[in-house]
């Protein structure tokens, strides 16, 4: 009970500071383009995927041009992001498969999303999150961290971090978290020299 009683009041503590609206910070207005995004986002900024992404929407404007877009050019309009090589490679092969396979549409189940090129459980979790209002717990950096100085998990590995988190986290706060989360990892919680004497958690944490 002890366990319960401290995972509610930590959850109340970070709705009360951050608030309960789930925020998408990458700019899209639709599914694909919230994909796209996503993919680019791997070891990059958000900030730094808006800049790109505002042109890049402009030119590939539908799925159908992002398909056939030239290799070498799309990664020229994406070199400021990390890895762009790759990322532009699976930019791609990802649009040519949803509309190959898909019908031009992202689709909702874990499976099918993982089977396209640059996505996995991470990708795949936000895309469920946002788009589709599945419950979901997206594990990157932060919310890796954050979790096991909280105590919320032992593991190291992504996809067991985000098994123990449903176990711990009541659905309603799934996505939730991992937007508080990033927002503490950003600010106070950081991986080197984390602010503990300003943190608002610091007599629940680990």
């Amino acid at each position: 009970m002890a366990v319960k009683k401290r995972t509610k009041e930590i959850l109340a503590r970070l709705d009360q500071a951050y608030g309960t609206d789930a925020i998408c910070y990458l700019n899209h207005d639709s599914a694909w383009q919230l994909l796209v995004a996503v993919i680019l986002s791997a070891q990059c900024t958000d900030a730094r995927v808006n800049i790109v992404t505002k042109d890049l929407f402009v030119k590939y404007d539908t799925l159908e041009k992002l398909a056939a877009a030239d290799y070498e050019e799309l990664k020229e309009d994406i070199r400021s992001i990390g890895f762009y090589q790759n990322k532009a490679k699976n930019l791609i092969a990802c649009a040519k498969r949803l509309l190959e396979e898909f019908d031009g549409e992202v689709p909702s189940s874990i499976e099918d999303l993982t089977s396209l090129a640059g996505v996995g459980r991470k990708t795949a979790n936000v895309i469920r999150g946002n788009v589709y209002h599945e419950p979901s717990v997206v594990v990157d950096t932060h919310v890796k961290r954050i979790s096991k100085r909280l105590g919320f998990t032992e593991e190291e590995d992504p996809e067991k971090v985000e098994q123990d988190l449903m176990k711990v986290l009541p659905k309603d706060h799934w996505i939730l978290y991992n937007m508080q989360i990033i927002t503490l990892g950003r600010t106070i919680c950081t991986a080197r020299n984390p602010k503990c004497s300003e943190c608002f958690l610091a007599d629940l944490c680990r």
